[in-house]
């Protein structure tokens, strides 16, 4: 709004000091304030209100002034009610900096000034930014989409001074505001994410608000353009893949005019979203053709050619072909016939991108296909390095899960199951079937685990973990009971230890000297503690055989 809006307005009691010249100037906010120096409190195009309790002679008002003018505020007012008249030295500072002064009679309140610029400022923003979002709505609707999300944040931040992020379900980061300050911490955009995730589970609308620390946030879901909020038969169909727009503010108050410019972009925000799934139709078909010459058990060239198509689709620029790897996801609920197979590749899509990387651009490199209630992705690895341990870099399941697992646990409640199956990467078609392999018997492997999300890897199929899963339940209580009952019976009569005692001995490979250290006693000592646990559980902690049933019990426990 304009300063001459004000002026003109009688029920705000303003008169004009000086400043006749500058009465076009716009006003983008109020502040009140009587502190001597306000300056790092303003950002520009404030009318500033004052009471002039910072004026204790005349000599203070040009600093005041310079201060104002420096921090380039629209205009200043100051009240009459103090010192019934403004004075004059405060009237010829601003008219030597040029900046407006208004008086304001005694029986205005500022409050009521305030109200009345903020309500202007806002109605006006709300609908310029309206009308942006309108023309950019045709524009990606009608062809390449005009900057994507970024350019819609920017617009809430530039004029409505809104703070916004588009967040997966997982809580990447795939847009927000390019200007500056602060971004949204990854902790902040997992939390945001877990807390909308459960918020849509109850089937409660949108904006959902939540606080975290200071800060509130308002959450409101991008679900695809085509589809309304009753659209899908259960929420749980689409809840673990649905984008969410999360605004730094408590809508609680707000009036029907914002919330409805926020569901807009909301919307305008879900056409990107529709155009990078119809983007990822080639990339489903090439992973789709893939696995059916796998699992037909086709010749490795035939698998070598498809793939040699793949590889330019997925990267491209690279002149090698690159190593691949594997990973199986499902996704199963309880008391319901919902087809997993679909749901899994919208999930494996998302949570397959680095969660540090930024923009839907990352997933481009990534190729999902379904069958029954799985998804199977096969990803490209432009260049697989041996760390310094001997392992290869690419995907890793206990990474994996751990970007993952809070969000994703929030979303399936206590009716639902993530599953996820790492394989090792491979360099040939050869090897596509042994990583397809690989990777389901790890998503089973990580089945027999407790938990809503669990994942395991190639590394873990090497060990003990790939058996003990598979163990009966009753088997393993009996077993572990046979060995370990007796000593948790002696620790809580006599405050041993002997649990502990065995766990240390059992990792420091039998060593006495080692586990004495570790558990800060002397070596008679520790000899009298394995003495005790081999009479109470009559094994032999030197034989082999019974220093692997102890340490299988302990697993297992």
């Amino acid at each position: 709004m304009r300063l001459r809006a004000l002026l003109d307005t009688d029920a705000l009691g303003l008169r004009l000091l000086g400043g006749e010249d500058e009465l076009d100037r716009t006003v983008r906010g109020v502040m009140t304030t009587d502190l001597r120096d306000p300056s790092r409190y303003l950002s520009g195009g404030e009318l500033v209100l004052t009471g002039l309790a910072w004026r204790r002679d005349a000599a203070d008002s040009e600093p005041f002034v310079r201060l104002l003018v420096q921090a380039q505020v629209a205009a200043l007012a100051a009240g009459e009610a103090e010192l019934g008249d403004v004075p004059e030295d405060l009237v010829v500072a601003c008219a030597r900096h040029r900046l407006p002064l208004f008086a304001v009679h005694e029986s205005v309140a500022f409050a009521t000034i305030t109200e009345h610029v903020v309500r202007q400022v806002s109605g006006e923003r709300a609908g310029d930014l309206a009308a942006v979002v309108d023309r950019h709505r045709r524009m990606m609707t009608s062809g390449p989409a005009g900057g994507g999300p970024d350019v819609v944040l920017d617009l809430l931040g530039s004029d409505l001074d809104l703070r916004a992020w588009v967040l997966s379900p997982t809580g990447r980061l795939i847009a927000g505001p390019k200007v500056a300050g602060p971004g949204l911490p990854a902790d902040t955009c997992a939390k945001l994410a877990a807390e909308h995730l459960a918020a849509a589970r109850t089937g409660r609308r949108g904006p959902h608000r939540v606080t975290l620390g200071s800060s509130a946030y308002s959450l409101f879901p991008i679900r695809s353009s085509g589809r309304s909020p009753q659209a899908s038969r259960d929420v749980r169909e689409t809840v673990l893949s649905d984008w969410l727009l999360a605004v730094e503010a408590d809508a609680g108050d707000w009036p029907e005019e914002r919330l409805d410019l926020l569901q807009g972009v909301a919307q305008l925000i879900a056409v990107e979203r529709d155009r990078r799934d119809a983007a990822r139709t080639v990339r489903r078909r090439l992973a789709q053709e893939v696995l059916e010459l796998v699992q037909t058990g086709a010749a490795p060239a035939e698998i070598a050619a498809r793939l040699r198509v793949a590889a330019p689709v997925l990267l491209p620029g690279l002149g090698a072909a690159p190593h691949w790897q594997v990973v199986v996801a499902r996704v199963e609920w309880q008391d319901t016939e919902l087809e997993g197979g679909p749901m899994a590749q919208s999930l494996l899509e998302e949570i397959l991108v680095d969660p540090l990387a930024t923009g839907p651009e990352p997933s481009d490199r990534i190729a999902v296909a379904h069958t029954g209630d799985e998804a199977i992705a096969l990803v490209p690895l432009p260049a697989v390095s041996t760390e310094h341990d001997g392992s290869e870099s690419g995907i890793l399941a206990d990474a994996l899960l751990e970007a993952v697992r809070d969000p994703l646990t929030a979303g399936l409640d206590d009716d639902g199951r993530v599953t996820l199956g790492v394989s090792a990467s491979v360099h040939s078609a050869e090897g596509l079937r042994g990583a397809l392999e690989e990777a389901r018997h790890a998503r089973r492997v990580a089945a027999a685990r407790a938990g809503r999300v669990c994942a395991a890897g190639h590394q873990e199929l090497a060990s003990h973990v790939l058996l003990l899963p598979f163990v009966p339940d009753d088997v393993r209580r009996a077993f572990t009971a046979r060995l370990l009952d007796p000593l948790r019976d002696y620790d809580r009569r006599h405050r041993a230890e002997l649990i502990p005692t065995l766990e240390a001995f059992l990792d420091c490979d039998g060593s006495w000297t080692r586990c004495a250290t570790r558990l800060h006693l002397h070596v008679n000592t520790l000899r009298y503690r394995v003495g005790r646990i081999e009479q109470l559980t009559s094994r032999d902690l030197s034989r082999l055989e019974d220093k692997l049933d102890f340490f299988l019990a302990l697993r297992m426990s």
